[in-house]
């Protein structure tokens, strides 16, 4: 087709290449790019654009703006790739060849060579392009553009929409390296670490003091275990296992801070001394949500404990410090102190009993009809004998 008049994108080149910064969130990116190339003469009726992400279980994100709507953001799980129809989509095919799609879907003899096209014919669409968007790492990634506009785009609008695709890939990728490094931080060292991270908090000897409950879990016969299973089968056990602790500690608002073997290390942040009662009793369910997922595990062939899992979990509450430690340029954040020690001296308790959840009596008093008294101990490092609860013995269980 032929040009139809001028098509000047300057303005959103200069927009892009400035950072968006008027459109801090990336849905608001999208839909303010469509308004300005709207202004431009472009009549846009749908666009979408699919960036690939680096996330433990999540292939990408796709914004989609219509005229008219808001933006809808889908979020693509890795089994997605898996499908025909994620196969066979013209985003996919796009990103696989790194070169533009044009269907000029008005015309009769145009080829529908991908089921969207057939849905986009339906639904009036007159012109698509797919266009694919360079990052500097190399990867390639996806916008595309239709009209219901008679005649489809013009040669002038397109030109204008090949103008803004090198600064739209810049701040896509921007916009996607600082939410990698959020989902990153979130995935190793949890949400609330990955905050003060982000923040600049990443000193060494940059620490605070918080109140918090503390849960410290471990894997009975876990090291028996080790030497008699599978490297792989082992892993999948393991991965089990964490599946019945981390979603609930999660749902309760805590933070995961440590996976050591088969340890995990958890606090629940009590932001004033008036919230420790619904914080303790919010961790005390989520620890017997996690017994009752640990109770319905099948132990693979070989496990040292026979059929069953079992693991054992203290409870406490307390001052810790919380922060970073390390040498030279290797850090980790994590939680010190004696309300750590005594996690730690009771999680050992808890194995000798044969019990699976002990809590010390700071935090079962804080719980009362769950937890009740079970005798004072000595434990290790701590001068004084220490009132231990538990839970009542016929609610034990999993032991």
């Amino acid at each position: 087709m032929e040009s139809v008049g001028t098509c000047d994108t300057t303005s959103v080149v200069e927009w892009l290449c400035d950072g968006a910064r008027s459109a801090p969130e990336a849905a608001q990116v999208l839909a303010e790019l469509c308004d300005r190339l709207l202004a431009c003469g472009i009549p846009l009726w749908r666009v979408a654009v699919f960036v690939r992400t680096l996330h433990p279980n999540v292939l990408g994100r796709r914004f989609m703006w219509r005229a008219g709507a808001e933006v809808e953001t889908l979020t693509a799980p890795f089994e997605i790739a898996e499908t025909a129809e994620f196969r066979n989509d013209a985003l996919t095919h796009v990103c696989r060849i790194g070169i533009t799609l044009h269907r000029r879907l008005e015309d009769p003899d145009c080829p529908t060579d991908f089921p969207l096209l057939v849905d986009l014919k339906t639904e009036g669409v007159s012109d698509y392009l797919g266009t694919p968007l360079f990052f500097t790492d190399g990867s390639i990634h996806v916008a595309t553009w239709a009209t219901r506009r008679p005649g489809g785009f013009s040669d002038a609008q397109i030109a204008g929409l090949e103008a803004v695709l090198a600064p739209l890939a810049r701040v896509a990728e921007v916009r996607a390296l600082r939410r990698e490094a959020t989902n990153l931080l979130d995935t190793y060292v949890g949400h609330k670490t990955g905050e003060r991270i982000l923040h600049g908090r990443i000193r060494r000897g940059d620490t605070e003091s918080v109140h918090a409950a503390i849960w410290l879990s471990d894997m009975r016969g876990f090291t028996m275990s080790a030497d008699r299973l599978p490297l792989q089968v082992l892993i999948d056990l393991l991965n089990r296992y964490f599946d019945c602790q981390v979603p609930p500690i999660l749902e309760a608002g805590g933070e995961v801070l440590k996976f050591m073997g088969d340890g995990l290390l958890a606090i629940f942040p009590i932001a004033t001394e008036t919230d420790a009662g619904s914080v303790c009793r919010r961790a005390f369910s989520a620890a017997l949500d996690a017994r009752q997922r640990i109770s319905t595990m099948t132990a693979p062939a070989g496990y040292a404990g026979g059929n069953a899992v079992r693991f054992g979990l203290a409870l406490h509450v307390g001052q810790v410090l919380y922060g970073n430690i390390g040498g030279g340029n290797r850090l980790d954040f994590t939680c010190i102190g004696p309300a750590v020690n005594l996690a730690a001296r009771l999680e050992k308790l808890a194995g000798k009993l044969g019990r699976a959840i002990v809590a010390s009596r700071d935090f079962g008093l804080h719980c009362p009809g769950g937890l009740l008294p079970i005798g004072e101990f000595q434990l290790a490092g701590f001068s004084s004998a220490q009132a231990v609860f538990g839970i009542q013995e016929s609610d034990v269980g999993t032991r």
